[in-house]
């Protein structure tokens, strides 16, 4: 059996492998639950539909009400192997009988050194690397920015327009997505400059590519440089090789090439954050390998333990300076954590990560075959099982966003048994684990077509 297809094989996988919807949405024992979480649960957190989750298994989510759906959130980009794969069960139950913690800040872990070593050897870059570990993408961006700021001794830095590096305050003050994720809680950390981003169907600055000789990424020299901030001052430019939030948006490849360039030539450092478009999403192992972009820093987190909270930087040895107690975490490399992921890198490795690239490829067909049927279907991008369709008003420029029949469509989806989640402001993002299957994806394609008929 391949590796990618035993997560549909097992005695607690759900039966059906496509949507199974017998009640209305949501059902009783749902509705019970969402009482109660209106009434104990932080309102902060966003919900796009009332699915209250009992079990997963695979790419199939049952509900509490024994509805069945199929998943192409993967938990935002976290489940890359699938819900409840049978050999990460398994490692975390060996693991979880031996050891569950001992803080890796003050003492030795083997898993830990291990997987250390194995992000050493898989990410972009032949030099010598070192690894530090956290919880999170957030925590991971935080430990990078720390870093940058104490190797190069510089204060600033230069995220992008629409970029989501994460909710805590250092990573907040670099995201520059949604204003709803920055009201009220400023003043944030000073020093972040943003710059605009490679958004081809969209350019900030109103070019075209090629034309524009990638002049979103020389905005940086022609103008921050000389109005706002003097480059001599910037740690690091932190960039996403395929922006999530902000709408899975793919920059051409010259754009790392430009931006490797500017730092180089004024002593930056470069990070990458690979939080969601790594770990095999996009068909390789980091979304950077597409564009030939070998960083200083990158950054990964969700998908590295097929669920359990770890985060990580994988930096150039000599980067790694700082003296002991300067930066540590108390649960960062947890040991289970560690050995999920171990096993999550094995399996990505041997099917997860081929699988992503067949079925993104007929994901991808699939999807601009519906943006030829579909007038407010703008654009349809993306790599490997990192794909979105960005949703306008028909018959209007490009320009027009359509937020509004973007929602509803989710909403549809939804209550045909298909989950989906938006990214950007009028985009829908497709990131389902990278073991579905192609029925699925052409399940899921088939439903969408449903959708986008009804509304």
């Amino acid at each position: 059996m391949k590796t990618h297809e035993k997560a549909h094989a097992g005695r607690d996988s759900i039966e059906t492998t496509l949507p199974r919807v017998t009640s209305p949405l949501p059902g009783p024992r749902s509705q019970g639950v969402l009482t109660e979480d209106l009434t104990y649960i932080s309102p902060s957190y966003t919900r796009s539909y009332p699915l209250v989750v009992d079990r997963a298994y695979g790419a199939m989510v049952q509900d509490v009400d024994g509805n069945v759906f199929l998943d192409f959130t993967a938990g935002i980009a976290v489940c890359a192997t699938g819900h409840c794969h049978p050999e990460i069960v398994r490692v975390i139950h060996e693991q979880s009988a031996r050891l569950i913690h001992i803080a890796g800040a003050d003492f030795y872990v083997p898993n830990m050194v291990e997987l250390a070593k194995k992000l050493c050897e898989i990410t972009p870059g032949t030099f010598p690397k070192k690894v530090f570990f956290g919880n999170s993408g957030a925590e991971a961006v935080e430990a990078a920015m720390k870093l940058a700021r104490y190797h190069t001794r510089r204060k600033n830095f230069i995220a992008f327009y629409d970029c989501f590096h994460g909710r805590t305050f250092g990573a907040l003050s670099l995201t520059g997505s949604k204003t709803v994720q920055r009201r009220h809680f400023g003043p944030f950390i000073p020093g972040v400059y943003h710059n605009p981003y490679a958004y081809c169907y969209r350019c900030p600055i109103n070019l075209t590519y090629p034309s524009c000789e990638i002049a979103c990424a020389t905005f940086m020299e022609r103008t921050l440089f000389k109005t706002v901030v003097e480059p001599e001052s910037i740690a690091a430019i932190i960039v996403e090789p395929i922006q999530g939030e902000g709408g899975y948006v793919v920059p051409p490849k010259e754009f790392f090439k430009v931006l490797t360039d500017i730092a180089g030539q004024h002593g930056m450092l470069i990070i990458a954050d690979e939080v969601q478009s790594g770990m095999g999403r996009t068909g390789k192992f980091w979304a950077s390998e597409h564009f030939d972009f070998v960083p200083d820093i990158l950054v990964t987190a969700k998908g590295i333990a097929s669920g359990l909270p770890l985060g990580a930087i994988v930096a150039r040895e000599p980067l790694m300076d700082w003296p002991p107690g300067a930066h540590a975490s108390t649960f960062g490399g947890n040991p289970i954590a560690c050995a999920a992921a171990l096993k999550t890198i094995e399996l990505i490795e041997n099917g997860c990560m081929e699988n992503a690239r067949i079925q993104g490829e007929q994901l991808a067909r699939g999807l601009a075959r519906l943006k030829e049927q579909f007038a407010f279907i703008g654009d349809a991008r993306g790599l490997g099982l990192m794909q979105a369709i960005e949703i306008v008003k028909p018959r209007a420029t490009k320009d027009t966003r359509n937020k509004a029949l973007r929602d509803r469509i989710l909403q549809e989806a939804y209550q045909r048994g298909l989950l989906l989640l938006g990214c950007g402001e009028n985009s829908i993002r497709f990131c389902p684990p990278l073991i579905i299957t192609r029925e699925q994806v052409d399940g899921a394609l088939s439903i969408l077509d449903d959708c986008l008929r009804a509304v």
